[in-house]
């Protein structure tokens, strides 16, 4: 999977917010209109609305129409897409600290003999 970097930036500027991220465990349960949206947070529905922009520019989210109401939708390829970046640097790490595991092991040998 090849990820553009504008698409990962945007990505991880959204995850960078405390309120966008508890937006987004939200809607994870399901769908959910702005002003349910809004309900656990101390501020307005124009400010929730621009951190909902933040999220729908990055691809995070959709807006449906479902009759009166303007449900808001998860959307996972983005964070498949992040998640998937960030594995290649976990596998990376983990190379990183068995070679060190394995340096150290055998410098305690080396101590011990």
């Amino acid at each position: 999977m090849v990820v553009r970097a504008e698409a990962l930036d945007a990505t991880f500027a959204a995850l960078a917010d405390p309120t966008r991220r508890a937006i987004l465990a939200r809607l994870a349960q399901g769908e959910a209109t702005v002003t349910e949206l809004a309900s656990p947070f101390q501020m307005s529905q124009p400010a929730i609305s621009k951190h909902l922009k933040v999220l729908e520019r990055a691809g995070l989210i959709s807006r449906g129409r479902d009759a009166q109401r303007r449900p808001c939708r998860l959307e996972a390829r983005p964070l498949k897409a992040a998640t998937t970046w960030l594995a290649s640097y976990r596998d990376a790490w983990e190379e990183s600290f068995q070679r060190l595991d394995d340096l150290l092991d055998e410098l305690k040998r080396e101590e011990e003999g």
